[in-house]
């Protein structure tokens, strides 16, 4: 840490002691005090330093969407930026927020020019990449990891559906939650970027889809999801609802793949606790399967 302390000190100046805030196996959050409020460093293990050459790159294009950026290593995978306002969480998650966020979110995604070192996950390496998740240790019954298994084939057809609609792979945040969105003032902004790939687009709404019908208690069909489907579309052009209804069940799958990537650089120990809400992603997925 001094060397890190060192580096944060040449581009901040501290008021305060160092509090870490969250210490993961790829990755550890801390927050530093400063008479301009509290701004947060992140240093990533080598599996996800490439967060750093992804948030400059993005905050250099869409200022507004990310937390201002203070200073970043790309080389060593550090981060330090400033306080991103109030979680969406602490709002209570309102759909209305992510009404406005979704669409200046898809309008990145369409601008950016990702950095190399994301994981590579697009469209195309699909069906190897859900072979290599049928094959894994999965925390599921056999019943279910069977039924998993069995899906393969229907898998690459939902594959070629999509490929079809003509949508290029682009950054995907994979992790576009209550947790990660904040309220600014007027700017509405993004943090941790560290889940993100090169990959279909509009897998990163799986995520806030879910976290709608778990923290805010919306029905499956709930018409806000239809608002907020249509909202985030917008940007990419018309006609493509049917499309991305059907693409909700590859997307599910597609999100699960970076859930075995991150399993398989934890500690043994750590996997039991990380395969309860593991196994709640695969059974969302299995769930559209019947």
């Amino acid at each position: 840490m001094d060397d890190a302390e060192a580096w944060i000190r040449r581009h901040v100046e501290p008021t305060g002691p160092f509090a870490v805030v969250r210490d993961r196996t790829w990755a550890t959050t801390t927050r530093v005090p400063t008479a301009d409020g509290d701004v947060w460093f992140k240093s990533s293990a080598e599996t996800h330093a490439f967060e750093a050459g992804l948030v400059a790159s993005l905050a250099a294009l869409r200022p507004d969407l990310l937390p201002r950026l203070l200073a970043a290593d790309v080389e060593r995978g550090l981060l330090l930026t400033a306080d991103a306002g109030t979680p969406f969480e602490a709002l209570g998650n309102p759909p209305e927020l992510w009404l406005q966020l979704l669409p200046r979110y898809a309008e990145l995604q369409r601008e950016a020019r990702p950095p190399g070192g994301l994981p590579d996950r697009r469209l195309g390496r699909w069906p190897e990449l859900y072979d290599e998740l049928a094959h894994s240790e999965l925390p599921l019954d056999a019943v279910e990891t069977a039924r998993v298994r069995a899906f393969a084939a229907r898998f690459a057809m939902l594959c070629a559906e999509l490929a079809d609609a003509g949508i290029p792979d682009t950054v995907q945040h994979d992790d576009l939650h209550h947790k990660n969105g904040f309220a600014d003032g007027d700017a509405l902004r993004i943090i941790d970027w560290g889940d993100s790939s090169l990959s279909h687009p509009f897998v990163s709404l799986v995520v806030t889809f879910r976290f709608l019908e778990e923290f805010n208690g919306l029905a499956p069909g709930d018409p806000w999801f239809a608002r907020l489907r249509d909202a985030y579309l917008e940007p990419w052009g018309g006609g493509l609802a049917d499309a991305f209804e059907s693409s909700l069940v590859a997307a599910r799958f597609a999100h699960a793949f970076g859930w075995v990537a991150l399993r398989r650089i934890l500690p043994v120990e750590e996997r039991p606790h990380y395969d309860v809400p593991f196994a709640t992603v695969l059974r969302r997925a299995l769930a559209l399967t019947t």
